[in-house]
């Protein structure tokens, strides 16, 4: 049997990462908090490997073994106790995740493989919280998991070199390319995909042009597969925001402002495809985690 990964959080990255670490043979001790979040998390999993399986990429039996090897943990102390690697894809707010990562150093395995998937929190920062920081890295993955290909490994100022080899081993294993970066607001994917997104939405601010006609621009004269205001809105504006906001005060320079249009909407409670409304309108959507 494959070494054991605990996985915290189940919106969409837990969810995301679950099925792939099960799809590759390992147990997954998944936790979450609100266990009203559960059973939908499942389903979305089981409906993704339904997915793969019409798709040819599994066989109905290799589907029922994924499924079968993904469990709910009753506490995070559980989950992470025997764990070779932890992944933690908790909301992206600071202060909850130094908690989260207090609170698991306090019960992993001083042999484990810590790992957050933050998007553009310091590792540095995160690394701080827990008793062997040589231990911990940034292990960002790309959304949709079991589909997009990249891992971001960033490394933190006390991140071990045999961490990091580690990490990129276990990312391969998983079907993934891993990249390795240094820890700097962002890192490599969101300090360049946030400031092409905040800049397509001051676009819009200043009317120079339609959603439409910004997002046909960037697909069809950049060869992007989404317009990057249909991409924001599948992110998540409030994701973005939040990206926006620790490059602006990481670096301080004006240039990753986020744009007025983007707060205002955020304060409205239009967050793109999760909450219905967002650059575009999405009637069938509803209100989904979200990290």
């Amino acid at each position: 049997m494959k070494p054991k990964v605990a996985v915290l959080g189940a919106g969409t990255m837990g969810t995301g990462i679950a099925h792939v670490f099960a799809q590759y043979g390992h147990p997954v001790s998944w936790v979450e908090v609100d266990e009203s979040r559960r059973p939908k998390a499942l389903a979305t999993v089981a409906a993704n490997a339904e997915r793969q399986v019409r798709k040819g990429l599994l066989t109905p039996e290799a589907k029922e073994a994924l499924l079968q090897r993904i469990s709910f943990a009753s506490t995070l102390a559980e989950a992470v106790a025997d764990a070779a690697l932890v992944v933690e894809a908790v909301p992206e707010e600071v202060t909850l995740k130094l908690r989260v990562w207090r609170e698991v150093s306090a019960y992993a395995s001083p042999s484990a493989l810590l790992a957050t998937n933050t998007s553009s929190i310091s590792i540095t920062l995160l690394a701080a919280q827990v008793s062997h920081p040589e231990r911990f890295i940034g292990m960002h993955f790309m959304n949709p998991v079991p589909v997009m290909r990249l891992v971001e490994v960033i490394r933190g100022l006390r991140t071990a070199s045999a961490t990091v080899e580690a990490i990129v081993e276990w990312a391969k294993a998983l079907g993934k390319t891993p990249v390795v970066v240094e820890d700097y607001p962002g890192f490599v994917s969101n300090r360049i995909l946030m400031t092409m997104i905040n800049e397509a939405i001051y676009t819009l601010y200043h009317g120079v042009a339609t959603r439409e006609a910004i997002d046909t621009v960037m697909k069809l004269g950049m060869n992007h597969p989404m317009g990057p205001l249909e991409l924001a809105d599948f992110i998540g504006l409030d994701v973005c925001l939040a990206i926006l906001r620790v490059l602006h005060e990481g670096f301080g320079d004006d240039r990753y402002a986020p744009c007025p249009l983007l707060v205002k909407m955020v304060q409205a409670g239009y967050l793109g495809r999760k909450t219905g409304r967002g650059f575009y309108d999405y009637p069938d959507a509803s209100e989904t985690p979200h990290n």
